[in-house]
């Protein structure tokens, strides 16, 4: 498994080479509903995911499938334009491949992107969240079995997963109400129960996906500074007496990309300063 792996990783950055990605300096997750910054990029491409060996196209609505690559605040930049997910029957490998082929192409930082429910008492739809930290209780982790190698170490710290000066660049670029907390990662597809709700907030969440968290440990894997930005697109169950459905995700999310698209370029432009004046 451990060569096998590896060497799709390896065929996936070679495809994007020949499709034109270079060598980014910044890769994104961009989840549901969130892809259109991706369409900002500038002097770049794209490539879908069903062209690409060990990856399949998202089957869920508002996840394009494709990588997009190119400029933006002067950084050259790579996009997942949608993700894949556990619940949808894929494997952990595959839900993390994309991630590690962009750390094979050179970049140093990931940016990730969800739609979540607000658990929070002051976390509203509509609102963004920076993720501090995360409970993984997805009952999976990509390091697991065979996958560590000379360069790619098998027990990972995760004890800055997010990174202090990303976060900091965020909070000083945010041009309104941005919060911070605790993103709680689950299997899915269910929407948790009122009773589960209760428990993540005991345990210390903030907010609630099916994402996310597998990607920033595989991105750790491979020495990658992270930031996650979650969405709040919704209040969890049995806090607002409405009914979840993935519509009004989509539709919440899509109305606070303006929001978020003016964070991550708050985030690049920043980062982009940070490496010009490296030696």
């Amino acid at each position: 498994m451990n060569d096998d792996l590896w060497h799709d990783v390896e065929r996936t950055r070679q495809a994007l080479i020949a499709a034109g990605a270079g060598a980014p300096r910044v890769a994104l997750v961009l989840g549901s509903g969130l892809g259109a910054y991706a369409d900002t990029f500038t002097s770049g491409g794209s490539l879908a995911y069903d062209r690409i060996v060990g990856l399949p196209k998202p089957s869920v609505a508002g996840h394009g499938g494709r990588f997009v690559f190119g400029e933006k605040a002067g950084i050259r930049v790579i996009a997942m334009q949608g993700r894949v997910h556990l619940y949808e029957g894929h494997s952990v490998e595959q839900v993390v491949h994309g991630v590690r082929a962009m750390g094979a192409l050179g970049a140093e930082v990931l940016v990730v992107t969800n739609a979540a429910g607000g658990i929070a008492e002051h976390l509203t739809p509509g609102e963004l969240m920076l993720i501090e930290d995360h409970l993984n209780l997805t009952g999976h982790n990509p390091l697991a079995g065979p996958v560590a190698t000379a360069e790619r170490p098998r027990f990972v710290s995760m004890e800055q997963a997010y990174d202090r000066q990303l976060l900091e660049f965020a909070r000083r670029g945010a041009a309104g109400p941005l919060h911070a907390g605790v993103y709680a990662g689950l299997l899915g597809p269910s929407y948790e129960t009122p009773a589960e709700v209760r428990m993540l907030g005991r345990l210390g969440a903030d907010a609630v996906g099916m994402s996310t968290v597998l990607e920033v440990i595989a991105a750790r894997q491979l020495g990658l500074r992270c930031i996650g930005v979650s969405c709040i697109t919704n209040r969890a169950a049995g806090l607002a007496g409405a009914v979840l459905d993935h519509d009004d995700v989509q539709a919440v999310a899509a109305a606070a990309g303006a929001r978020l698209g003016a964070l991550l370029d708050g985030v690049l432009g920043a980062l982009a300063s940070e490496l010009e004046a490296r030696p």
